[in-house]
């Protein structure tokens, strides 16, 4: 099968049980959890781009991390949506590497955008006299775009390797589409694929990494050395980036693990409902995390809603 057959061929996701009657809950399910992502995510990102007090460096990396968590569910719930309800779970291939570049992507800007935001923190925690020369709004903007661009390319050259592969099987043992699955279907040289795919995953993980271990290793140091008032304000400060990352690590390394290696000793519903974690879970909890945790952002909801309730139709 060559590059153009195999753009034009469908793949078929092995991974998906025979629920029966039960496909319409588990379809309601899956709906309403997309519907409480897409909304709680886009009501923190109104609330930040419509409240001035907001438009400092930090609620614009939080506004990147919201409008990512977005893109990433929307490359994923549309199509599981449609395989929950189908008999025949296959997808063409166009359509599987679209998803796989949207998926791979939304990954990248999430860990390049934690660690940012771990770099801000360290600024405002550790160097807070010289915070608001090094991080302004508008480099925190340039920061952003510069993070979906590493990703996009990034992204970009490692689907680019694929279309040229030739496939000896179609089955991806997956609900969604999986790079380094396809990889495996192939019967081609495979060897800069697995080269460069090696080479990625250190990219992926090394290049956000070394500014978050560098980071929180500095703020606490300020922590530990600093009086109690500094050290619960500074960890209350870092919390919801603390556990954003330790949640969408976990989730990522499973998703890894799976891909790679044989798991047969897991039970299917679980490894199926581990593979969607950082895919569900992360878009689910961000805006909780920090839209709840961040007083600024609090105190606006808390004066947006009560504004509705005090100025309604029958108010002032």
């Amino acid at each position: 099968m060559n590059s153009t057959l195999l753009l034009l061929s469908n793949l078929i996701f092995g991974a998906y049980l025979n629920g029966g009657d039960l496909r319409y809950l588990y379809f309601t399910v899956t709906a309403l959890l997309y519907m409480v992502i897409v909304v709680s995510n886009t009501c923190v990102i109104v609330v930040i781009c419509m409240n001035r007090s907001l438009h400092e460096p930090m609620y614009i990396f939080m506004c990147n991390l919201f409008i990512n968590e977005l893109y990433g569910a929307t490359g994923l719930f549309p199509l599981l949506l449609v395989q929950l309800l189908s008999d025949i779970h296959t997808v063409p291939a166009s359509l599987c590497f679209l998803q796989i570049y949207c998926l791979y992507t939304y990954a990248h800007v999430e860990f390049c955008t934690l660690a940012v935001m771990a770099y801000d923190r360290y600024l405002a925690i550790c160097c807070p006299l010289l915070y608001n020369r090094r991080m302004t709004p508008h480099r925190a903007l340039i920061l952003n775009i510069l993070v979906w661009f590493y990703s996009f390319v990034k992204v970009l050259v490692t689907l680019s390797l694929n279309l040229h592969l030739k496939l000896c099987g179609n089955t991806i043992d997956s609900v969604y589409c999986h790079n380094y699955l396809i990889v495996k279907l192939s019967c081609s040289d495979t060897t800069i694929n697995n080269i460069y795919g090696v080479f990625g995953v250190i990219l992926t993980i090394m290049v956000p990494l070394l500014p978050i271990l560098f980071s929180y290793l500095k703020i606490f140091q300020v922590c530990f050395s600093g009086c109690v008032q500094t050290r619960v304000k500074a960890l209350s400060t870092c919390s919801p980036q603390l556990a954003s990352l330790i949640n969408f690590s976990f989730g990522c390394t499973f998703e890894i693990l799976r891909s790679r290696f044989d798991m047969i000793a897991v039970p299917s519903v679980l490894r199926i409902v581990l593979s969607l974690y950082f895919l569900l879970i992360q878009p689910l909890l961000s805006p909780i995390m920090f839209g709840l945790q961040m007083t600024k952002i609090r105190n606006v909801i808390k004066r947006v809603l009560g504004c509705k309730t005090l100025c309604g139709p029958g108010g002032k």
